[in-house]
């Protein structure tokens, strides 16, 4: 895998091993930041992060920061050795659950620009209403969420549904404020 564009653009980037942690294609990524557009200054949340290639695009193309969720150890560990690779700055690992990460994002007043969330393709229904109750408490209010799934899944947040794109086995769904 490599990053897609931007200051990082063509440095190759590694994946956690085994089949639990399936990247973001270098396609998927190129559309998914074709849509949003331009994410410079922006304050990254990712969510799910796996490899983290999804938010090493985001600061690769300019983002200011991201907080990279991801609660398996060694998946943490392959972000932070690809942050030091590619000498990122302003990001941040968080090594827990999803839902006890977006409540404490909550708590504390944050909001991002663009929350990037890309759970397993076959565990949307488990984190939905999770997902549902928190993203927009942390969404700043011209902010985008984007969800990755299955193409067969059409995911569903309370927020208002921009666009939903199918690219091979994956489906890109833009929500904003």
């Amino acid at each position: 895998m490599r990053i897609v564009a931007g200051s990082r653009k063509g440095h190759r980037i590694s994946a956690p091993k085994g089949a639990g942690t399936r990247p973001t294609g270098d396609r998927v990524r190129e559309a998914t930041f074709s849509l949003i557009g331009p994410v410079d200054g922006a304050a990254v949340l990712d969510l799910f992060a796996g490899s983290g290639a999804l938010g090493l695009e985001a600061l690769s193309r300019g983002a200011a920061s991201c907080v990279f969720v991801e609660r398996d150890r060694d998946a943490a560990r392959v972000i932070q050795a690809n942050l030091e690779k590619l000498r990122l700055t302003g990001a941040t690992i968080t090594n827990r659950d999803v839902a006890a990460a977006l409540r404490e994002e909550r708590t504390r007043g944050r909001r991002y620009d663009l929350v990037l969330v890309d759970p397993p393709y076959d565990e949307w229904e488990r984190h939905a209403l999770k997902l549902a109750e928190f993203l927009p408490d942390v969404l700043g209010n011209e902010g985008f969420v984007v969800v990755e799934t299955s193409e067969r899944v059409e995911p569903e947040l309370p927020l208002d549904l921009v666009t939903s794109r199918r690219y091979g086995s994956a489906r890109i769904t833009v929500f904003s404020r």
